[in-house]
């Protein structure tokens, strides 16, 4: 299958080369050259513009950072849709506003072309390994185009409905991540303020029912103080924003997300948003006042 690929950061490069792997034919679009020497090296062809990639290929995956990013790519003067074809597959797995999905697959289908919304769940690390999560959202026909792809790509592949399902799903995804690392930077803060090791707290923590991948990850780099970004902040950020525009547009009230939603903020205006969600626990470190374990004296 001929593969066009549009957005080689840490997640799409690999991705990509999971492709090419396969047995695809891969074509592929960035704007710096750097971005794509890995994979010409290894036989892929650099295009000048997403719209000559997009008249190449059966197949584009867009991996880029946000809503107006994917606009961009398919709908500027030499976007994707200056070459799409009839019977072209779009498959952005962007993390993306859902009512933008929709209106993108719109636009699309208008043209003859088919849009998936197929955002991911996984990190740099499922993306390197091809263990992500993929929630697609668009027709039954389209998923089944793109199952070969998406099973080069990850482990768990669910199709959650039509377009605009897919970014849905993610938003409730990244709702449920961020409030349960904000549970873990308040316990392991609050185990470091009275006098405990964090990190043992979370060892502790990691045998009970309180257990989750989210106390694992986020909860060993707070504990271990390693702030270097996986995903930084700032892409948090913007799917809090997701959320909030999409509970609001549902009607329905996420306190704990708001809660969350304000440390993010603060972290950004402290000029910290490039640096991992683990720095959660900074924001609550800051206003602990300390604690000292009562002896049998006191």
């Amino acid at each position: 299958m001929r593969i066009g690929f549009i957005g080689l950061g840490t997640m799409g490069l690999p991705m990509a080369q999971h492709l090419m792997r396969a047995g695809h034919s891969l074509g592929a679009y960035a704007r710096r050259a750097e971005a794509l020497a890995p994979l010409t090296a290894t036989g892929a062809t650099a295009f000048a513009t997403p719209g000559e990639l997009a008249a190449a290929s059966d197949v584009v995956i867009t991996m880029v950072t946000a809503t107006p990013d994917v606009d961009q790519v398919l709908f500027a003067s030499r976007g994707v849709m200056t070459g799409a074809h009839r019977g072209l597959l779009v498959i952005d797995m962007s993390t993306i506003a859902p009512p933008a999905a929709i209106a993108f697959a719109a636009r699309l289908r208008d043209a003859g072309v088919a849009m998936l919304d197929a955002p991911v769940s996984g990190g740099p690390a499922g993306a390197r390994d091809a263990k992500l999560t993929i929630m697609a959202g668009g027709s039954a026909d389209a998923f089944e185009r793109a199952r070969p792809l998406f099973e080069s790509l990850g482990t768990n592949i669910f199709h959650v409905g039509d377009n605009g399902a897919g970014q849905i799903t993610k938003a409730c995804h990244q709702l449920l991540l961020l409030v349960t690392a904000e549970g873990v930077a308040e316990a392991l803060s609050l185990a470091g303020a009275a006098g405990v090791d964090p990190g043992l707290v979370r060892q502790v923590m990691m045998t009970g029912i309180a257990s989750s991948r989210v106390l694992d990850l986020f909860g060993g780099r707070m504990a271990a103080r390693q702030f270097e970004p996986g995903i930084s902040v700032r892409l948090y950020r913007k799917d809090l924003q997701i959320v909030r525009d999409l509970a609001t547009s549902a009607g329905v009230s996420t306190p704990a997300g708001e809660g969350v939603a304000a440390n993010v903020q603060k972290l950004v205006s402290e000029g910290l948003e490039r640096e991992d969600l683990a720095a959660l626990i900074k924001v609550l470190e800051q206003t602990a006042t300390g604690y000292r374990l009562p002896t049998s004296g006191d």
